[in-house]
């Protein structure tokens, strides 16, 4: 699997992106060390919860970076225009380069960016078709480690039961509790909110809205499943493909007048 890292210089994003990893650090190492290890070494849990907690940690972060380094789409500086779809490409005015439709210029990568969706600070890049299947995943399962963490918040005040070793943690246990509740709590609302307008989008004509401009419905012709929705963001028809960000996606291109299987 060769995998591009494409890197954008931008302080803001830099700053947006070290909140996320702070965060990230904080719950991956401070649940861990406060509720399943020691509640798991004195036999309190089974062990399937502590490699979960792990395994959704580490399936976010990768989709993390992944999201951020991968191109997202950056159009070359002199594209190969084939005879045949010449009428579906266009001159951008601001880099008065040729594109193709649906794609759009971001002002602060400085470059044209295929089907771009919107250029999000959090993951300093921008997302785009070939890097928008990895913004899903980090909205999932940024969704599934804040859940988890809220849940086993919510067990260590009122359901575990107390620990007989007491360390610096034990002592400042509510005041971490508190404040891994309230980062839980924005990550999953603010996530959930996101996933839902993105998948929403996508289901109803795949990129059809973007945060950047809303096209016409006219040019996108028949109706297709959310299956060949889906299918077309994430480069694969098998679904379970749709859930591992350790892979390299290649464009799908759906024949929409025939039921494809997905």
């Amino acid at each position: 699997m060769k995998l591009r890292l494409h890197f954008v210089v931008d302080p803001m994003g830099w700053f947006c992106i070290s909140m996320v990893l702070f965060v990230w650090l904080y719950n991956s190492f401070l649940i861990p060390k406060l509720v399943l290890l020691p509640h798991y070494a004195e036999g309190h849990i089974p062990a399937t919860l502590v490699v979960f907690y792990y395994l959704a940690s580490l399936l976010c972060i990768s989709a993390l970076f992944r999201a951020s380094t991968a191109d997202p789409g950056k159009l070359a500086e002199d594209p190969k225009i084939p005879l045949a779809e010449r009428d579906n490409w266009e001159l951008c005015n601001k880099c008065n380069m040729m594109r193709p439709k649906r794609s759009h210029h971001c002002s602060r990568c400085g470059h044209c960016v295929r089907r771009m969706d919107h250029h999000c600070p959090w993951i300093n890049n921008c997302v785009g078709e070939d890097n928008h299947w990895l913004f899903l995943q980090l909205c999932f399962y940024t969704q599934v480690l804040s859940l988890y963490t809220l849940v086993l918040d919510f067990c260590q005040y009122y359901y575990y039961q107390p620990l007989s070793s007491a360390d610096f943690a034990v002592h400042h246990e509510l005041a971490l509790l508190r404040g891994s509740c309230f980062m839980g709590l924005i990550m999953f609302g603010g996530m959930s909110s996101l996933f839902y307008t993105q998948v929403k989008g996508i289901l109803a004509v795949s990129f059809a809205f973007s945060l950047t401009e809303q096209m016409s419905l006219s040019s996108y012709g028949p109706h297709r499943s959310w299956q060949q929705a889906m299918a077309e963001v994430f480069g694969t028809r098998w679904k379970i493909l749709w859930f591992l960000p350790f892979r390299s996606r290649q464009p799908l291109r759906l024949n929409l007048t025939s039921r494809s299987r997905v």
